[in-house]
């Protein structure tokens, strides 16, 4: 019963898109364009990189939201099954921003909500290598598909390694260990499955390169 409470915590506020309302602030249905994708790539390559930053840093947020309330509601109560809770609280979030039920369930592909679950979760030393290996990855070939996907087989790895040694000073007990990391395995799965298409593209060398520095595809 608890990690379905703390899905439906994740979900609720993944249903904060971060994307959508800035667009909708700035008169622009991101929806109807570029990518028609509500995430933060299409909001940079659509809106440029202030908005870009923005929309990353509020998908991140969100996830933190997440982690947090979870982390008050079940500390005391279940603090051997914390860690793991968190992650269901943070796979709703992912789920909630990848398939919000308002916006027909078509949102973003889960990455920088991804990023937040990386930070709250394994820290900020995780993070750091999580950002390098995916800004490494972009800056040698412009393709934020590719980074993200990467991304995510060094978070499989992390969290192999975390879950031995505890997150954030919170060790996770043996009995979760499995499923702990078969959900991280699982989101990995989803977020290459809403990659699927970006995939096909870097294959036959079709993908868009993207520009930090690119002009914007509108005016805002």
């Amino acid at each position: 019963m608890q990690r379905v409470v703390c899905l439906v915590i994740g979900y609720l506020c993944g249903l904060i898109q971060t994307g959508y309302i800035v667009g909708k602030l700035k008169g622009v249905d991101i929806r109807e364009h570029g990518s028609k994708n509500a995430g933060t790539t299409n909001i940079l390559r659509t809106m440029g990189l202030k908005y870009g930053l923005i929309c990353f840093a509020g998908d991140c947020l969100k996830c933190g939201l997440a982690i947090l309330i979870t982390h008050f509601l079940f500390k005391d109560s279940y603090p051997d099954m914390l860690p793991l809770l968190k992650l269901y609280a943070a796979a709703g979030t992912i789920l909630g921003h990848n398939y919000p039920c308002y916006l027909g369930f078509k949102g973003g592909k889960g990455i920088a909500a991804t990023a937040g679950l990386v930070f709250f979760m394994f820290g900020p030393i995780m993070s750091f290598l999580g950002l390098a290996t995916f800004f490494g990855i972009f800056f040698i070939t412009h393709y934020v598909s590719l980074g993200s996907i990467c991304v995510y087989v060094g978070i499989i790895i992390e969290a192999f390694i975390l879950s031995k040694r505890g997150y954030w000073g919170e060790a996770i007990a043996t009995q979760y260990f499995a499923e702990f990391n078969i959900l991280i395995f699982l989101l990995a799965l989803m977020a290459w499955w809403r990659h699927k298409d970006n995939i096909k593209r870097l294959l036959n060398g079709t993908e868009r390169k993207t520009y930090l520095r690119g002009k914007p595809e509108i005016d805002v």
